[in-house]
């Protein structure tokens, strides 16, 4: 029977799911859970992302030890966070967890070079001091963007590292506060405003789509081989597409946060939902 696996990473903790179609009906079991605990360096809070990927696979090996004929998988994590690499695809360290402190104050403040206001016109998203575009300016400014050559949120990064393929999918890349609302792309007049080499970025690719199979080097560690899916990769993204909604309905969705929302066509971009502070 084949089963389908979802790795799902929250703030607090991680788990393996693994997921089976029988007469029409998805069975679910939790097969591995995990931990995911803030490391603090100096004064630098980050994941501990290679942790993360070990405790990953970990959950994969319990997987292939009972029995599973694993067809596919996919990755979700939470948002804006990233793992910049270099020209021979390695690790710029630390990569730094949205829960430090460098990031405050920057969207108001006179430094950044675009308001609040222009930005939520082009992306929809809410202004958080955290967002990612915010911690890519801190990078820009530290210097840590001259080596960089590869732009990944942390699902990309994570089926990287279990294909070897670099790409950037949709549903988390909206976080980052760089896509626009409309074009549903990369923003490069956003990019070009803060002086970001947008090669760092590819193309989008939509939840769905197949990245390809295990690295010859995973399939060893782990014993088997699997497909590699891009789900709606943002975890927010994943719930709500499990939902059953309709134009009438609302979800409420509560994790490590909790939010309230609907699905729309189209983005709401008015100065009404900018003041609310409302993310598309």
């Amino acid at each position: 029977m084949s089963t389908y696996l979802a790795a799902d990473f929250g703030g607090g903790s991680g788990r393996i799911m693994a997921g089976t179609l029988t007469e029409g009906k998805l069975k679910l079991e939790e097969v591995y859970r995990f931990a995911n605990r803030q490391i603090k360096l100096g004064n630098c809070v980050y994941w501990d992302f290679l942790s993360l990927f070990e405790e990953m696979k970990n959950g994969l090996r319990v997987a292939a030890r009972k029995g599973y004929e694993v067809k596919s998988m996919a990755i979700d994590t939470w948002g804006v966070d990233y793992v910049l690499l270099d020209e021979n695809k390695k690790e710029i360290f630390p990569c730094v967890s949205y829960r430090d402190k460098r990031t405050d104050g920057i969207p108001s403040s006179e430094d950044f070079p675009i308001s609040a206001k222009r930005l939520y016109n082009r992306t929809g998203i809410q202004t958080q001091d955290f967002n990612t575009i915010y911690q890519l300016w801190c990078d820009k400014k530290s210097g840590k963007l001259e080596n960089a050559r590869h732009f990944l949120m942390m699902p990309d990064y994570l089926s990287f590292k279990l294909t070897g393929k670099i790409a950037n999918e949709y549903t988390n890349a909206t976080t980052t506060g760089l896509v626009n609302a409309e074009s549903k792309g990369w923003d490069k007049k956003i990019l070009s405003m803060l002086d970001i080499d947008e090669s760092l970025f590819l193309p989008l690719c939509n939840p769905g789509t197949v990245l390809g199979e295990f690295s010859k080097n995973i399939q060893s560690e782990l014993g088997f081989n699997s497909t590699v899916i891009f789900a709606p990769s943002h975890d927010t993204a994943s719930a709500v597409a499990a939902c059953p909604l309709d134009e009438k309905s609302v979800y409420i969705s509560s994790g490590t946060w909790s939010l309230v929302g609907t699905e729309n066509t189209f983005p709401v971009l008015t100065s009404e939902a900018q003041k609310a502070n409302f993310t598309n």
